[in-house]
């Protein structure tokens, strides 16, 4: 696995989505039991309730799989060692061509790490894509919904540290 296929993780975002994927496979049981009491209620073609928890039923597996696939994926409690690398676990520092400048760690939002101090960008955004293993100094360039086409230049790249 490369480190653009990881997902970067602190301790306490890794514990935290632990314990919920936790929670929710322990809450299959609930699911299934509200799912058949619904059932024997009657017409299922009319039974909203039913419905609902077959509803509810699949959004709980769908973050289920979504949480086991990150979990996976993850590489716990390191942010990279080294400075003027763009890579997963780096607060880094763009300028964009119209001279504006941005400062993000690369990361996944699932991590809950900054606050909101601090923009977080998926190594898969088309952005986080386009800087992962970046020198500072280089320029890359990424396209944008609208199809437009942007160069970035890496100012700076540092570990992240809490």
């Amino acid at each position: 696995m490369t480190d653009t296929q990881v997902t970067w993780l602190t301790e306490e975002a890794f514990d935290r989505l632990k314990a919920e994927l936790d929670q929710l496979i322990a809450n299959r049981p609930i699911i299934a039991a509200e799912i058949n009491d619904r059932r024997e209620e009657g017409d299922l073609r009319e039974n909203g309730g039913y419905h609902q928890a077959r509803e509810d039923q699949g959004q709980q597996e769908a973050r289920i799989r979504q949480l086991q696939e990150l979990l996976n994926n993850a590489k716990v409690g390191e942010a990279p060692k080294q400075s003027g690398i763009a890579l997963p676990g780096s607060v880094v520092k763009v300028k964009f061509e119209d001279g504006d400048v941005e400062t993000f760690l690369i990361g996944t939002r699932q991590e809950g790490v900054t606050d909101g101090k601090l923009e977080v960008y998926s190594p898969k955004s088309p952005l986080g894509g386009a800087i992962i293993d970046a020198k500072v100094g280089e320029k890359r360039s990424y396209v944008v919904p609208n199809g437009s086409t942007i160069e970035v230049e890496l100012l700076s790249a540092e570990p992240y540290h809490s």
